[in-house]
């Protein structure tokens, strides 16, 4: 596929199954992410790898986080399920490195960056993804749980894996005039 068609027939792909990005193929998706627009090369993040029984060790912390901000049973369950919606989860955090010209804001735009680099790249590999968010992100006791430090913040979930299901139909053309104009 070459990268035009890449960008603008991406989309997201929830229904996802084994296998998952590995060995060579995982290497490309996380170099991908190393090449983002980052001003200083400062890396700012840092990736979190979740598969077969570090699912269920994602799916537990998730849950006590759950619990810890007295969701209920249903989302304590769901909350606990979450990871095993996909082969392979990615927990992306920001990771911020101080600097006395580059702006957190920016670094957190690096670190949204490598996401769409990822997703991408395991596009392209015949792979599929989605990014997800949700109230998890700013948990900060998830953060805790996580080893994250102060000023680190997930910026999102990255599902990864095998499409089970074809893209149903064309994503429709957006009219470019409608977002954009001129100085």
């Amino acid at each position: 596929m070459d990268a035009i068609t890449l960008l603008l027939e991406r989309r997201s792909c929830a229904a996802l199954q084994a296998p998952a990005p590995e060995g060579e193929a995982l290497t490309v998706i996380l170099q991908a992410a190393l090449r983002v627009p980052d001003f200083q090369r400062l890396r700012p993040y840092h990736f979190i790898l979740a598969s077969g029984d570090g699912l269920d060790r994602l799916g537990a912390l998730m849950a006590r986080a759950a619990v810890a901000t007295d969701r209920s049973p249903e989302e304590i369950e769901r909350a606990r399920r979450m990871p095993h919606r996909a082969p392979l989860v990615i927990v992306v955090v920001s990771r911020y490195r101080p600097s006395l010209i580059v702006s957190r804001f920016e670094q957190h735009l690096s670190a949204g960056c490598a996401v769409m680099a990822m997703q991408m790249a395991a596009v392209a590999q015949g792979f599929g993804g989605i990014w997800r968010s949700g109230w998890l992100m700013f948990d900060r006791g998830l953060h805790t749980a996580l080893h994250l430090e102060q000023d680190d913040h997930i910026i999102g979930f990255l599902y990864l894996g095998t499409p089970t299901l074809a893209p149903s139909k064309p994503i429709p053309t957006v009219d470019v005039n409608n977002y954009v104009r001129w100085l």
